[in-house]
């Protein structure tokens, strides 16, 4: 099976059923470390793709949402090293939802890119998300990843101009994550029709599914986006639910 394979077929199984695919977020540690199998194995149950973040000091990406997560999971010590041991030791998902991973270069870096891909996929995970690695520095992250089969994803942004978008679309693997808006993570996303006509080049352009994310927060949003995109990630709201001590399956079910 060739890198992403595994990511595509789920995000294509879910938009052949009439609605996009749903990908849940998981904070890994957060709210705290011995519920995190747990939280994994609930947000995987309503979702088609689970993305798992990667705490870090300094997210560039994320809102106050992911960061306040973020800071409450490395406070209880939350590292790549111990998610990808508590994947490896503990009981998988009973959902098929592929796992993607999420982090920003350094703790993948100081990790090892020699051992990383190994570890990760022996821990289940399918792929990864870099949101701080451009596309022309990426390479050897990118062939160290795909000798285990494992995805690089790539991200694009209403200001990618169409050539980069093509670029990155056809480097992508598992899926193209189309960025919403400019800025971080968390803002209510407006769906304004330049957004769509943007999602829609990025469709048209991409030979693998385009999910959007940044600021979905509503089951309105998705209908609208609906037509113009083959997924959708909930991040930021998903925290919040867990932060209201809610459940985070049965918000994830209400988006359907």
């Amino acid at each position: 099976m060739a890198a992403g394979d595994a990511i595509t077929a789920a995000i294509r199984n879910a938009s052949s059923r009439g609605h996009p695919a749903l990908i849940g977020w998981v904070t890994a540690g957060f709210p705290n470390r011995e519920t995190f199998l747990q939280q994994l194995a609930a947000v995987a149950d309503a979702s088609d793709v689970v993305e798992i973040g990667v705490p870090f000091t300094d997210p560039m990406a994320d809102g106050a949402t992911i960061q306040r997560a973020s800071r409450a999971a490395l406070a209880q010590g939350v590292s790549l090293k111990w998610i990808l041991a508590e994947l490896t030791r503990g009981p998988r998902p009973k959902s098929r939802a592929p796992l993607v991973l999420m982090s920003y270069l350094n703790p993948l870096l100081a990790y090892g890119l020699d051992r990383l891909p190994e570890d990760a996929a022996r821990a289940g995970v399918t792929g990864f998300i870099v949101p701080d690695l451009p596309f022309e520095e990426c390479a050897e992250l990118r062939e160290a990843l795909a000798a285990r089969g494992l995805a690089l994803v790539q991200l694009v942004t209403p200001v990618t101009p169409t050539e980069r978008i093509q670029m990155l679309s056809a480097a992508s693997c598992g899926f193209v994550y189309a960025v919403t808006m400019t800025g971080t993570t968390g803002k209510n996303a407006p769906v304004s029709e330049e957004t769509l006509e943007y999602f829609a080049c990025v469709q048209r352009l991409s030979p693998v599914p385009v999910c959007a994310g940044f600021g979905i927060r509503s089951r309105e949003q998705i209908e609208r986006m609906a037509p113009h995109v083959d997924g959708v990630v909930v991040a930021s709201a998903l925290v919040e639910v867990l932060e209201r001590g809610g459940d985070p399956a049965q918000f994830l079910r209400s988006l359907r």
